[in-house]
């Protein structure tokens, strides 16, 4: 019986992200948030990009919590550079996130508020999301 060849090295793989949030699913800080509903590779610059629609629309009034950091680092070759001669520079940072991962969260205006500003942010993002409330949220 024929057995596959055992290679020395092994290529790498970007992954896959499977199974939902366990970690960061509960709104800790803030009253009101947005949770992502599938995975993906949110860029630094579109988590910045939905911060900067939160404040405008708030007015700075308030407080906003991120609660997402892009630590992951994305490598890429120059244009027009042959195989081989090792890996990319980093190019940009990422966050991964999966389904149920609260993103931004919110606290000190009033629910129309939050709400507008929190969809102003989601629609920065390349994940469908869902608003939410603190359970014991009293008007």
């Amino acid at each position: 019986m024929l057995q596959p060849r055992k290679t020395k090295f092994r290529k790498q793989q970007k992954g896959k992200m499977k199974g939902n949030a366990n970690r960061g699913s509960q709104l800790a800080f803030g009253s009101f948030g947005i949770k992502t509903l599938e995975s993906a590779w949110l860029t630094g610059r579109q988590i910045e990009a939905a911060r900067q629609a939160v404040t405008r629309y708030m007015k700075r009034e308030g407080q906003i919590w991120i609660k997402i950091f892009p630590d992951k680092p994305v490598t890429k070759k120059p244009a027009e550079v042959r195989m081989g001669k090792g890996k990319g520079a980093p190019e940009y940072f990422v966050a991964r996130v999966t389904p149920g991962r609260i993103l931004f969260e919110a606290d000190g205006v009033p629910l129309e508020v939050a709400k507008e500003a929190l969809r102003l942010a989601a629609q920065k993002l390349p994940v469908t999301t869902k608003f939410v409330v603190r359970r014991d949220y009293q008007e």
